[in-house]
């Protein structure tokens, strides 16, 4: 049987590409996203790719979604080796202004759906010597001039929720070391051409983080890796 990479929080640019990257590499591909369009026209370009893909809809801040979720791609596709966690909300990008729970949206994404997301899927895990792959930004640094950017940017709250998952994952790749499951981080610090970010001037070509998740993947050496 297959692997089975669950994609979370799919759209154009990063996680399209690490779809492609691992479908390419003979994995089944569990698109999931917000919109049951975008997310059905990405497994059917997939599957015009020979990529065996299908897509599945859900509010990934959503804890008892998520736990559906992961039982009916078990049951549609098999067990999950591998979690992509790309999945963000833009909310509170003033914490000056923004309401308090617009906040707590933020982080159900960012933390709570992705720990439900890994503990509803963590059996598959250690059965397959799986992984959590996450994809960070460069806002969760504590540097004076990232915070300059973050509060330009109108991105406090995804500044906020990038260093929680930055610390996150550090945790997770100790905790389920020991029982064959990696977990690794790759902070992206540039533009990616293709994402919300891009205004025409982005750099960073979304195969190239694809390939780097790839590498960790295989090499499950690094807990974490930066690409510019």
């Amino acid at each position: 049987m297959a692997k089975v990479v669950l994609v979370c929080g799919y759209g154009p640019g990063i996680s399209e590409a690490v779809a492609r990257k691992f479908g390419s590499e003979g994995f089944v591909v569990a698109l999931v996203g917000r919109t049951r369009s975008r997310v059905d026209q990405g497994a059917q370009a997939l599957g015009d790719a020979k990529i065996t893909a299908k897509g599945f809809q859900c509010d990934l801040g959503d804890v008892e979604a998520v736990n559906a979720l992961v039982a009916e791609v078990r049951a549609s596709l098999g067990p999950i080796s591998v979690v992509h966690w790309n999945a963000y909300s833009g909310k509170a990008g003033d914490l000056t202004t923004a309401p308090p729970a617009d906040l707590r949206d933020v982080f159900d994404v960012a933390v709570h759906g992705l720990l439900a997301t890994l503990q509803a899927a963590l059996p598959d895990l250690k059965k397959e010597g799986g992984a959590l792959l996450v994809t960070g930004g460069g806002l969760s640094s504590y540097a004076d001039a990232v915070n300059q950017v973050a509060v330009q940017w109108d991105a406090m709250g995804l500044a906020l929720a990038k260093a929680a998952q930055h610390k996150l994952v550090g945790l997770l790749n100790k905790k389920l070391g020991p029982d064959g499951v990696y977990a690794g981080e790759v902070t992206v610090l540039s533009l990616v051409k293709g994402t919300t970010f891009d205004r025409g001037g982005a750099t960073l070509e979304p195969a190239a983080i694809a390939d780097k998740f790839w590498e960790m993947f295989q090499s499950r050496s690094a807990v974490y890796a930066e690409i510019s």
